[in-house]
């Protein structure tokens, strides 16, 4: 067992990476100390899938049984054309030998965090501390220590939690590789019933054109779009209502003006830290690894990233494995991020934007014949649901 001097786990950043850690260590025993900037829980609409794996390794703590009550079971999902309409429709009840859950939940993930919170506060040795932003990180060889909020805090271990612009990363002075494409990527919520007036949708679409691809996914409360902002539009002007009203128009006219219930505008990246580990600090989510949202894979990833991580650190702070079990958290995690989630969601975008007309008609021809063939689907399914990337990472059998 190793020597504890604070006999605490420090998480910097409540979202949903650090609220699931701080779940998983707490009921493993580990006293944690979580500390989130926010004074509530962030009305964050940006991530929504929960692919199935992610639920089957969700199910001890009872975060996936909460989230399917919370949220839309989708097994259905089609890769359609904007001018050709539907192009291919994958059923992942194709899964049901793979998983508890063969279908995505769309799940936003503050509902995921909404309901980690009340269920921290119950557990003995557990500090929620909201509205505390950690400004000053040191670590030595025996404690890491942290400052927020003018106050000190000190623990054994750090997991940082705390997204793409994580201040632990910075602090530990951990290069984020890789680029930020550069156009902005907009977001708007609306309660319009897409379903009662565009053909044969699915509630997960991925539309591909050379302009104006988009997503288009249901969720409990609202169906929500993902659509490219032209680099030459500045992003106050993509978020004003008319704007807004024209790209919900060129996806579906309609006489009256959208009601929009959501908007967001953020730029996205595809970058992974060079290290996930600095002496007793580690990185996990977004903190690690950032990624365009075309796929639906890194928030999953992310709690991926937990689920390794903690059952990990469990098994040193309880004596069943050395401290060296902890350098199997990168080795493992950080492959999966380049080869699963940041080459598969660049493919994606990609795919959706391609330009050519000669491969726009091989890359739907292509579509086409995956669709055809129920082995090639099935392969596809387990790539795209993250359970083939679990399985070579050895988290899933």
């Amino acid at each position: 067992m190793i020597q504890r001097k604070h006999d605490r786990v420090l998480i910097v950043g409540g979202g949903p990476v650090g609220s699931i850690a701080a779940l998983l260590l707490a009921l493993r025993g580990i006293p944690v100390t979580v500390l989130e900037r926010a004074d509530a829980v962030v009305l964050d609409y940006r991530a929504s899938t929960i692919q199935p794996p992610t639920l089957d390794l969700l199910e001890e703590c009872g975060a996936a049984q909460a989230m399917v009550a919370m949220g839309l079971i989708c097994p259905l999902m089609q890769y359609r054309d904007r001018q050709q309409g539907k192009i291919v429709e994958f059923d992942m009840s194709a899964l049901k030998h793979d998983t508890h859950h063969p279908y995505r939940l769309q799940c936003e993930q503050f509902k995921l965090v909404g309901w980690a919170y009340p269920a921290l506060r119950k557990i003995p040795g557990v500090e929620l501390l909201l509205s505390h932003e950690v400004t000053g990180l040191t670590q030595s060889a025996d404690e890491i220590v942290v400052t927020a909020n003018g106050k000190t805090f000190k623990g054994d271990f750090l997991i940082a939690g705390d997204g793409g612009r994580s201040f632990v990363r910075k602090a530990l002075d951990i290069e984020f590789e890789g680029f930020t494409y550069p156009e902005h990527f907009l977001v708007a919520g609306t309660r319009y019933d897409f379903k009662a007036h565009m053909d044969d949708i699915c509630s997960v679409n991925y539309v591909a054109d050379p302009d104006e691809w988009y997503v288009l996914l249901e969720i409990p409360d609202m169906w929500r779009i993902i659509a490219p902002v032209d680099p030459k539009v500045e992003p106050d002007e993509a978020m004003q209502e008319r704007y807004l009203q024209n790209c919900l128009q060129n996806l579906q006219p309609r006489p009256d003006d959208y009601e929009i219930a959501v908007k967001a505008i953020y730029r996205v990246s595809q970058r992974v830290a060079q290290t996930y580990r600095r002496g007793r600090a580690f990185l996990a989510g977004d903190a690690a690894h950032i990624n365009n949202p075309l796929g639906g894979l890194g928030l999953n990833g992310g709690i991926h990233d937990a689920v390794n991580l903690t059952t990990r650190l469990a098994r040193v702070w309880h004596g069943d494995a050395p401290e060296a079990e902890l350098d199997g958290y990168e080795k493992q995690r950080k492959p999966e991020a380049v080869s699963a989630i940041l080459a598969q969601t660049g493919r994606n975008k990609k795919l959706m934007e391609e330009r050519d007309p000669v491969m726009r008609a091989r890359n739907l021809d292509e579509w086409r014949a995956l669709g055809a063939s129920p082995e090639q689907t099935y392969k596809h399914l387990l790539e795209t649901s993250m359970i083939a990337s679990l399985r070579r990472a050895g988290m899933l059998r």
